[in-house]
């Protein structure tokens, strides 16, 4: 068998001949204030319903219940609750944060609905930031930044230097994938992790 019959680009083909009335539906939950940046990938391949493109905008709960019928999939942008009255037939719910503790997985396992999230994914990068954000409050980086802008290191000299963060105690709440990496990027620089 050619293995790139099994490809993404196969599927985009076999998608290209399908009428939009035949796309499947995608639910999509999301915030209003969420700019939906891959709108314009998934739409070649689902038709999608969005409770905040209709006129005037729509909750997702009563959205829904207008196409329970023939939603099977269902796309969470935001962390609402998702719950028994949403599950209907659906067969997917797509997460797109790390957790699930939003989504009623009580309910989804006696209808068979697959649920999935990112996981990890964005661990490495949280963890990135909050180390980042504790190396600008020990040196205070951000703070010297404003005192220069202000002009005020000229009337009052230098800007005190703040800490370093070698051998300091560092309390992580938690050490789930985020905790996990945060006190590995912690421990070069000689931090006691302690953690519940």
């Amino acid at each position: 068998m050619n293995r790139k019959s099994f490809g993404f680009r196969a599927l985009e083909l076999q998608m290209a001949t399908v009428k939009e009335e035949e796309l499947p539906l995608v639910l999509v939950h999301r915030p209003p204030n969420f700019h939906f940046p891959f709108k314009h990938l998934l739409q070649t391949h689902f038709r999608l319903l969005d409770p905040l493109d209709s006129d005037p905008p729509e909750s997702t709960h009563s959205f829904f219940s207008r196409y329970a019928a023939s939603v099977r999939v269902l796309l969470c942008v935001d962390p609402t609750p998702i719950t028994r009255d949403l599950l209907s037939l659906l067969q997917l719910i797509v997460g797109s944060s790390t957790g699930v503790d939003h989504i009623d997985l009580q309910e989804c396992r006696p209808r068979s609905i697959a649920v999935t999230n990112a996981g990890k994914a964005f661990s490495p990068d949280v963890a990135d930031l909050a180390v980042g954000l504790l190396i600008d409050v020990l040196r205070r980086v951000s703070a010297g930044f404003q005192y220069v802008r202000a002009g005020l290191w000229a009337q009052n000299g230098e800007f005190p230097l703040g800490f370093k963060l070698g051998g300091k105690r560092v309390g992580i709440m938690g050490l789930g994938s985020i905790g996990a990496e945060i006190a590995k990027r912690l421990e070069p620089f000689g931090c006691a992790i302690s953690y519940n």
